[in-house]
C-alpha cells in the first residue's frame, strides 16, 4: 500500500529552520528562475500522439488541436477559465483557438501558492527573514509534490509559472520555424495562433508540432511586460459561463457511460461510525432496484438510474454504531467551554507588552463569542463514476486533491495509489466540501463488489447534508481595556476544532504542529495595540470537522473584527477612524481609506441606519468591507456593502467582482441563517429550507474596488467571506444599539 507524504516535520522546517535562516535556495532558485520547468518529469509526455509535442506540463500540442492544462480544480471560482487566459496571453493565443483539459495526479502541479500561507510571517512581512522562510517553503512544497486546490491559491500559483508556460510554448513554436525556414528566429513573431515568418508567410501552430517535438524547449524566456497585454486585467467573458448557461459543459453529475449502473447510498449518520446490520427487504422489491450492498459505514442501492436508488436506499432499515461524540448539540457547546485550559493550548501566537497589568488599567471590556457548525452545501451533490477492474480503478469525480484521491480509493480497496486513473471533473460549487473523501471511498467500496462495470453514485441531498464535514465550531472569550480614547490590551482567547488538522489526519497526513488556520485572524491582527496576547485552543471529542470557505478566519474574523468595534465603541472612537489610525501597514491603511470613501463614510446615519466596517486579512488578502442596514418594523434590512480588496493585480476584473460579491453573499447569509445542529448523533438539518443562506430579496447592491498595491500577487475566492459577518453585527448595533455575539444571527433579530 502506498502512503501520503507526512507532514510531522514541518513544525521544523518552517520553524527552526526558516527562522534561522538554514534554508537551501538551489532548487528554489531554478523554479523561481523558470517557473515553467518544475524539476519533475512531464506528465503530458506519457500518452503523447505521434507527431504532437508537450513543452512543459501545461501546453500540448498535435497536429489536430492545441490544448491547454488547467492544473487546479474549477470549483465555480472560474480559475479553469482564467488558467488557461494567462498561457493564451503569452503564447499568443486567441480565446477560442484551444480546449481545456484538467490536470491528473502529477508532483509537476506542485502548488507554490502555499508557500506563502505556510511559513510563519505575516503576510505583510517583506523582511528578508520572511523571504527565507517563504523559500524554504516553495522547495518542501516541491519536494513533496503538494498537488491542491484551496486557500486562494490557485492564482498566486499560477500566475508565473503559467505565462512562463505560454512564453515556453512560444519561442520553441518560433525555433521550429526558423528551422524549416531558415529565418532568424529574431525576424520571427508569433499571432492569433499562428508563426508569422518575415516574408508574412503564417504557418499554424498544428502544423509545426512535429517539428516542435524534435528539438529541446527554449526555456531561456522573458515575459511580456504588462503593457503588452491583451486579456490579463482586461474585462473578459470566461471561457465557461456560455457552455454552462447552454448545458454543454458536462459536470460529474452529468456524465454517463456504455453500461453504467445507478448507485445511491444510506451511510451511518453518526459521522466516522460503521454500520452494525440492515434489512434491505422492502428495497429490494421497489422498482428499478437491482441488489442492495454493503459497504464499511452504510449500504448502496443499485438501480436503473439514480431516483430509484436514492428512493430505495431510504427504505434500507440500518442500525447505526453511535457517535462518539456527544449525540446532542448542547453536549458539543460544552466540550468547547471546557476546553480553555493549558490541557488543550494548541500555541499563543503573540505576546506583546504586559497585557495582564494593561487590563487592570481604564476601563475593562469582555465578551464570549460562538460560531456554530454550517455546512458546505455546494448546489451540485457529490458524485463521481468508477469502473475497478481485477488490477486498476479508474474514477471520475470533481476534487481539489487529486493524488488524495488516489490514495483514498486505493486504501479502499487494497490497490496502490499508482493503480488508480483519476480525471478531474467541472465541479458545481464545494466551498472546502470537495477537499473530503465521503464519495470517494463509497464508489471504490461499490465499484469493487461490481467489477467490470461502470458505477455512478450521486449522493442525494440528504445525504450530501447528512455525511458532510461542518465547519468547525468555535467559541471566543475575549477581554481588552480603554483608557484615555484608547486601546491598551486585548486578549484573545479562541477554541474550536482543528479543521485543517483534521482534513490532513483524515488524508493519513497526520501534523504534530497545531493547526494554524486556528491562528487566522487572532495572530494576523494589524492594529497597533501595545498590549496584545492571542492563544488557540485545539477542542477535541466534538463532531469531526474540516475547511469551510476562508476556514479559521470565517469564525475568527467574526469574533475580532466584533471584539475591536466594541473596544472602539468603549473608547468613545469612530469605527473607521479608529481602525485607520490603529493600522500598522500603509497598504492596509489605504485599504480601509478607500472602503471609506466609497460609502462616504461620515460618521453615525440615525432615524433607525447604522453603518458598520470590519478589516480581516486572510490567505495574505487584505479585505475591507462596510455593510449598511436600516431598521424596519419587521427587522432588519441589509441596504449595501462597500468591499475594497488588495490582491497586488487583478487578473480578470470581471471574475474579480463576482468572486467578491458571492463571498459577501455567502458570507451574511450564513452569519444570518445557518447552523447545523446535533441531535442523536445527526444533523438534524438535512435540506436548504432548514440551512438557508440569503435570498435574492434580501442581497443588497454590493460595491467592489479592486487595489493593486500589494507586493505580490493575490488570491480572492475566500478572503471576502469573513468580514461580512462582522461588519454586519457592527451596523447592527449601530442602528440598534444591540451587539449579536452568536452566529446565526437570526437567533436575536429578524431579517426582511
Amino acid at each position: 500500500m502506498g502512503t501520503m507524504p507526512v507532514l510531522s516535520r514541518r513544525t521544523f522546517i518552517f520553524g527552526s529552520a526558516a527562522v534561522a535562516g538554514g534554508v537551501v535556495f538551489g532548487s528554489y532558485g531554478q523554479a523561481q528562475d523558470n517557473p515553467a520547468s518544475p524539476g519533475t518529469t512531464n506528465p503530458l509526455a506519457v500518452d503523447l500522439g505521434p507527431d504532437s509535442v508537450a513543452f512543459n506540463p501545461w501546453v500540448e500540442i498535435s497536429p489536430e488541436k492545441i490544448t491547454l492544462i488547467a492544473q487546479h480544480a474549477d470549483i465555480g471560482q472560474g480559475i479553469g477559465s482564467i488558467q488557461p487566459v494567462m498561457i493564451a496571453e503569452e503564447l499568443d493565443l486567441e480565446l477560442d483557438q484551444f480546449e481545456i483539459r484538467f490536470a491528473g495526479p502529477s508532483p509537476a502541479y506542485f502548488n507554490t501558492g502555499f508557500a506563502h500561507e505556510i511559513a510563519p510571517f505575516m503576510a505583510a512581512d517583506q523582511s528578508l527573514e520572511a523571504e527565507k522562510g517563504r523559500a524554504a517553503a516553495l522547495e518542501w512544497l516541491r519536494q513533496s509534490g503538494l498537488q491542491m486546490t484551496g486557500g486562494s491559491s490557485a492564482i498566486p500559483d499560477t500566475y508565473e509559472k503559467l505565462r512562463a508556460a505560454g512564453a515556453v510554448a512560444r519561442e520553441t513554436l518560433k525555433a521550429a520555424a526558423a528551422r524549416r525556414s531558415g529565418a532568424a528566429v529574431a525576424d520571427i513573431r508569433t499571432e492569433a495562433g499562428h508563426v508569422i515568418l518575415p516574408n508574412g508567410t503564417r504557418i499554424p501552430y498544428i502544423a509545426l508540432s512535429a517539428e516542435a517535438a524534435k528539438i529541446p524547449p527554449v526555456t531561456d524566456v522573458k515575459l511580456r511586460d504588462p503593457s503588452q497585454w491583451r486579456l490579463i486585467g482586461k474585462s473578459m467573458e470566461r471561457l465557461d459561463i456560455r457552455a454552462k448557461v447552454t448545458g454543454e459543459i458536462v459536470f460529474g453529475i452529468d456524465r454517463k457511460m456504455d453500461g453504467m449502473v445507478y448507485a445511491a447510498v444510506k451511510l451511518n449518520p453518526n459521522k466516522g461510525q460503521p454500520i452494525r446490520s440492515y434489512d434491505a427487504s422492502k428495497a429490494q422489491s421497489m422498482p428499478g432496484v437491482s441488489k442492495v450492498l454493503k459497504i464499511s459505514n452504510g449500504v448502496a442501492v443499485i438501480a436503473t438510474n439514480s431516483w430509484y436508488a436514492m428512493q430505495a436506499a431510504e427504505r434500507v432499515e440500518c442500525v447505526w454504531e453511535p457517535s462518539r461524540y456527544p449525540p446532542e448539540q448542547a453536549g458539543h457547546w460544552d466540550i468547547v467551554q471546557s476546553s480553555f485550559t493549558p490541557e488543550f493550548l494548541a500555541k499563543q501566537w503573540r505576546n506583546d507588552g504586559d497585557v495582564d497589568a494593561s487590563l487592570k488599567e481604564g476601563t475593562l471590556l469582555e465578551a464570549e463569542y460562538r460560531a456554530p457548525y454550517v455546512g458546505h452545501q455546494p448546489l451540485e451533490p457529490l458524485n463521481g463514476i468508477g469502473i475497478v477492474t481485477d488490477d486498476r480503478m479508474e474514477i471520475w469525480v470533481g476534487h481539489q486533491t487529486p493524488q488524495s484521491v488516489q490514495y483514498i480509493a486505493a486504501k479502499a480497496i487494497g490497490m496502490k495509489p499508482e493503480q488508480v486513473t483519476f480525471h478531474n471533473e467541472w465541479s458545481g460549487g464545494s466551498f472546502g466540501h470537495r477537499l473530503e473523501f465521503e464519495n470517494v471511498r463509497a464508489l471504490a467500496e461499490i465499484a469493487n463488489q461490481l467489477r467490470g462495470t461502470p458505477v455512478k453514485i450521486v449522493f442525494s441531498r440528504e445525504q450530501d447534508f447528512l455525511q458532510d464535514i461542518p465547519r468547525q465550531i468555535a467559541m471566543g472569550r475575549y477581554r481588552g481595556s480603554v483608557k484615555d480614547g484608547k486601546i491598551l490590551a486585548t486578549d484573545v482567547q479562541v477554541a474550536a476544532t482543528p479543521p485543517f488538522k483534521e482534513l490532513l489526519r483524515r488524508m493519513d497526513m497526520p501534523p504534530d504542529a497545531p493547526d494554524g488556520q486556528l491562528a487566522v485572524g487572532i495572530w494576523n491582527m494589524y492594529y497597533d495595540i501595545p498590549n496584545y496576547r492571542a492563544a488557540s485552543f485545539e477542542v477535541q471529542g466534538v463532531s469531526p470537522s474540516t475547511t469551510w470557505r476562508s476556514v479559521g478566519a470565517s469564525a475568527n474574523g467574526f469574533f475580532t473584527e466584533s471584539f475591536i468595534d466594541e473596544l472602539i465603541h468603549a473608547a468613545g472612537l469612530d469605527p473607521l477612524q479608529a481602525r485607520i489610525d490603529m493600522c500598522k501597514i500603509p497598504i492596509y491603511r489605504t485599504l480601509l481609506q478607500t472602503v471609506g470613501d466609497m460609502a462616504g463614510w461620515t460618521g453615525p446615519l440615525g432615524n433607525g441606519k447604522g453603518r458598520g466596517v470590519a478589516f480581516v486579512e486572510a490567505f495574505g488578502t487584505a479585505v475591507a468591507e462596510i455593510v449598511e442596514v436600516t431598521m424596519t418594523d419587521a427587522g432588519i434590512r441589509i441596504d449595501k456593502v462597500w468591499v475594497a480588496a488588495d490582491v497586488g493585480k487583478v487578473v480578470d476584473p470581471v471574475n474579480f467582482e463576482n468572486q467578491v460579491q458571492g463571498g459577501v453573499v455567502w458570507g451574511l447569509g450564513h452569519a444570518m441563517n445557518c447552523e447545523l445542529t446535533y441531535a442523536n448523533g445527526s444533523v438534524q438539518q438535512t435540506n436548504y429550507n432548514h440551512h438557508e443562506a440569503m435570498r435574492m430579496y434580501q442581497c443588497p447592491v454590493i460595491e467592489v474596488r479592486g487595489l493593486e498595491n500589494d507586493y505580490t500577487v493575490r488570491g480572492i475566492g475566500e478572503p471576502p467571506v469573513p468580514p461580512a459577518a462582522p461588519a454586519l453585527a457592527n451596523a447592527i448595533f449601530a442602528a440598534t444599539g444591540k451587539r449579536i455575539r452568536e452566529m446565526p444571527f437570526n437567533k436575536f433579530i429578524d431579517f426582511v
